[in-house]
């Protein structure tokens, strides 16, 4: 295998930092998008090496610590705790807080995403038709290790943000899941790990 070049790295750096900038700035969620995007606007070959999501993140760390140092720790405090409201009302589910507003790099229009392990997933949608909180419903894929698992998802407004919940079977719960059988690992938070977070940002 070829060793990347001292240009492709350059070029991959720039990419990175094009692509953080992308999200910081237009509240872009997607990794892939803005990798694309920014590649696009860079004059990127298609053959170019693209950065991981981890060289992007350092560098949206790095741009938010810089120009947005206020108002985006406000924004995360807030998204947590909208999310702590709505694990404490989801607590019979064993909810967890995953993604972007777990680890900080959430947007303005970044969406709260929970894992629920209820007994069954209509427990979770009578859950919703009692408190007649409009949803919207889909289908998703984790991973454990190599085998799929299957996720409902149910997405509806929570005190004004977006919320979406991922529901799994019950035994998945002891699962360390991914978004992808190459991926990393998702790091999820329950609602005392939360309320700390809450409370230190308070």
């Amino acid at each position: 295998m070829s060793r990347p070049t001292s240009r492709q790295n350059g070029m991959r750096a720039r990419i990175a930092a094009a692509a953080a900038r992308l999200m910081a700035e237009d509240g872009i969620d997607d990794f892939a998008l803005a990798k694309r995007k920014a590649a696009r606007q860079l004059g990127a070959p298609a053959t170019e090496a693209l950065p991981a999501n981890h060289e992007i993140e350092a560098e949206l760390r790095a741009y938010r610590e810089l120009y947005q140092a206020e108002e985006h720790p406000e924004l995360i405090a807030e998204l947590r705790r909208v999310a702590l409201d709505a694990m404490r009302a989801l607590a019979h589910f064993s909810p967890y807080l995953t993604g972007p507003v777990l680890s900080g790099l959430a947007g303005p229009y970044a969406e709260i995403e929970l894992q629920l392990f209820p007994e069954s997933a209509k427990d979770v949608e009578l859950f919703l038709l009692e408190r007649n909180l409009a949803f919207d419903t889909a289908e998703g894929r984790r991973f454990a290790g190599d085998r799929a698992r299957a996720v409902s998802v149910f997405k509806l407004d929570w005190q004004g943000a977006p919320l979406k919940l991922q529901v799994f079977d019950p035994r998945d719960e002891r699962l360390a899941l991914k978004t992808s059988q190459a991926g990393r690992v998702l790091e999820r938070a329950g609602i005392a790990e939360v309320g700390q977070l809450v409370a230190k940002a308070g």
